[in-house]
Order: C-alpha cells, then sequence, then structure tokens
C-alpha cells in the first residue's frame, strides 16, 4: 500500500515538472541547453525509477487490479457482519476496531459506541488484566489463546473468548480477531428453546424510546410529589423520600452523603443480598467521585468505570465499584442553584444486566438534584399572628 502511493506521488511530480518543461519553450535560444539538460535527467528519472517501480507493483497484483479487490474487500467485510457468532478484531491494546452484528447483540454495545474502547471495559473487573495479557501475547505473534471471561452485563453467564492473530490489508500492524462463545449457566436448565443465545435481538421499535421517555416522566412526577410532600425543614424526611423513590425501580444502589465541607453519610439502599453495611460505613471523603461532586463539580456518568477505585474501598480493602459490580453510575451534586451552595452528594449505580444509565437519565436526574436540594433547604413558615 505504501509503495502504491510513493508510485503515484512520484507520476504526479514528474507530470507538473513536464508541464514545467513545456512552459519553458519560449526561453532564448541561448538557454536550451539548459532546459534540454533538464528534459534529459527527467527521463533517466523514468527509466531508472518509476519504470522500476511500476514493474514491481504490477508483479504483487496492486496495479490494474483495483476493482475486483474492492469488491473483494466488501465481500469479506459483509461476511465479516454476517457471520453467526459473536465477533471482534481488536488491537494489541484491546481497543476495538470492528464488532460484527452478533457482537453487538450479544454484549448490549452498540458498534459505534464500541469501536475505538477497550473491549476489557465490557468485562467483569476481574477478568481484565488476563484478557488484555493474553490479547498482548496473541499480537505479538505467540499463538492463538482461549479463556473464559464473564461480561458486565450478564456476570452469571461464562463466555470463551478465542483469539486469533490476524492481519488485515487495511491495518498496519497484527490485529487480534476475537471469537465469543456463550457457555451454560451454572444454574440453566434445559429447555426446549430453539433461539441461540448469541442471536442478536431484533430492531427495537420505536415504541421502546418513547416508553422510556414516559418511565422518565413518571420518575420526575413521582419524585415532585414526594418532595412536595415532605415535612418542611426536616432534610432527613426529604433526603429518605428521594431515595425511597430512585431505588430500586430506578438504581439498584442509592447512595446519598450529606453536606459539603463535613459530608456525613446518611442513606444507602441496595440489593438485598449486596453489602450495604460496608458502603454505609464508608467515609464520604475517601470516595474521588464524592469529593469532587462536594467541591462543586459536574454530574458524573459513567458507563463500564474504568477505574475500579473511583468510589473508594470498603472496610476489608476491596473496591466498592467492584464488589457491588457496578456497570454505571451517577454522581451528582445536590445544588439548588447554580451558584449555591452544595446540600449533599446523591450518587447511583446500577449492577448486573440491567441497562445502563443514558444520557436523557442523566438529564432528569440532574433537574431532580436541583429539586431536592431546594426541598432539603426549605424552612417552615411562620405562623401569622392571630392564626388558628
Amino acid at each position: 500500500m505504501a509503495k502504491t502511493e510513493e508510485f503515484g506521488e512520484d507520476i504526479a511530480d514528474f507530470m507538473r515538472r513536464v508541464t514545467e518543461l513545456k512552459s519553458a519553450r519560449s526561453v532564448p535560444t541561448d538557454d536550451l541547453g539548459t532546459v534540454l539538460d533538464a528534459a534529459i535527467f527527467e527521463l533517466d528519472h523514468v527509466a531508472d525509477r518509476l519504470m522500476p517501480l511500476y514493474e514491481q507493483l504490477a508483479a504483487d497484483g496492486r496495479l490494474g487490479g483495483g476493482v475486483p479487490d474492492r469488491d473483494e474487500e466488501r465481500l469479506l467485510r459483509a461476511l465479516f457482519q454476517r457471520l453467526p457468532l459473536p465477533v471482534a478484531l481488536i488491537d494489541r491494546e484491546s481497543v476495538v476496531r470492528r464488532m460484527n452484528f452478533a457482537a453487538t447483540g450479544f454484549t448490549g454495545v452498540r458498534a459505534g459506541y464500541a469501536t475505538g474502547r477497550p473491549l476489557t471495559g465490557f468485562l467483569l473487573h476481574a477478568d481484565r488484566v488476563a484478557f488484555r495479557s493474553q490479547t498482548a501475547a496473541v499480537a505479538r505473534g505467540d499463538g492463538d489463546r482461549s479463556l473464559t471471561v464473564h461480561l458486565q452485563r450478564d456476570p452469571r453467564l461464562p463466555v470463551r473468548a478465542t483469539l486469533t492473530a490476524l492481519r488485515p490489508a487495511t491495518e498496519p500492524r497484527t490485529a487480534v480477531l476475537v471469537v465469543l462463545q456463550p457457555g451454560a449457566r451454572p444454574d440453566a436448565k434445559p429447555t426446549g428453546s430453539r433461539t441461540a443465545p448469541h442471536e442478536a435481538p431484533a430492531p427495537a421499535p420505536d415504541l421502546v424510546e418513547t416508553t422510556r421517555h414516559a418511565a422518565r416522566l413518571d420518575l420526575a412526577d413521582a419524585m415532585t410529589t414526594a418532595l412536595l410532600t415532605a415535612p418542611a425543614g426536616d432534610r432527613a424526611a426529604v433526603l429518605e423520600r428521594a431515595a425511597d423513590v430512585l431505588h430500586p425501580r430506578f438504581a439498584d444502589w442509592v447512595i446519598v452523603d450529606e453536606g459539603a465541607a463535613r459530608q456525613r453519610r446518611t442513606t444507602v439502599l441496595g440489593p438485598a443480598d449486596a453489602p450495604v453495611d460496608a458502603v454505609l460505613a464508608q467515609a464520604p471523603a475517601a470516595c474521588p467521585l464524592v469529593a469532587e461532586a462536594a467541591r462543586g463539580g459536574a454530574p458524573m456518568l459513567q458507563v463500564r468505570p474504568e477505574d475500579p477505585e473511583a468510589f473508594g474501598l470498603d472496610s476489608s480493602g476491596a473496591p466498592v465499584l467492584v464488589r457491588a459490580q457496578v456497570t454505571s453510575l451517577l454522581c451528582v451534586p445536590l445544588r439548588g442553584r447554580s451558584d449555591g451552595p452544595v446540600e449533599g452528594v446523591l450518587t447511583l449505580f446500577r449492577s448486573g444486566a440491567r441497562l445502563a444509565f443514558s444520557m436523557a437519565e442523566a438529564q432528569t436526574v440532574d433537574v431532580m438534584s436541583r429539586h431536592i436540594a431546594l426541598a432539603m433547604a426549605r424552612r417552615t413558615s411562620p405562623q401569622a399572628p392571630g392564626s388558628n
């Protein structure tokens, strides 16, 4: 490919110089010798450099076969996309270059979002180091590898990842082809279903987005009702009611830290079998995300967090995000006005197979956080003289 581009550049330069030589016909007769020498030099250049390069490219099949090559490339891309198995093409750093339709359905991640992001971001934290190591080994030419990993969207399902080296014509370096094959669940029971577990789901109708929009409106309505009926001046009651609205219909975990300069964790709601007490005992100052939000930072949305210690460690020294199997999170400061004080920090986790927080949901939570802060700052109205 590089030689073909070099040949094209040399031809373009030669044509420009020929044009200049043609324009030299008007020079005086005494100077024609210099022009003739330049023309002979250009002819020598064609004979000594361009012609051998052309013959080499023609022998390699890089010239004269452009249309068949493009047709073959389109055919290979179509085959890649239509393979019934989930397949992804990644580089030695495990960054996704391409992902076929079956892989997008299996991982639950759109190809446009996955491209340019590490494939390890869709795996459990415990599997990421091993997958990176095996990918680097395959890219170095150490042979094909295979290992069992787990996707964050379904941690209970073991997935067999087979890695093999591949050198596409359009890639500058050796790439790694990953084939994902779902295994059997430990608690799976035989069924008569004929649908393969890795088949991509049918395209979702427009009604899905309408339903999600209606769900966000219902959530906002429930939050408004809870805040308006909360006793004025009772900050604890406001936070408790807000947390009850969000858990579990909107988030698997709801964590509330009250205050800004001196924070204290007041509410932690999580799954029934989750380490709620360990998260409740955690100091908010030890959570980087909470500390940043308390300083007046912007709302934070993370999908498949790369840093496992972004929310700090629990009492046993384990990262909270790993122990809670967090797949997406929202961390927003509770502030009634953009220039007002921070009343606290609200953190929401989703885990397991639940869909990640969307940008629209993040915007809804941002609006609700302002309403929560305003309700926290509300004071009891003084009773008018003479009123009963």
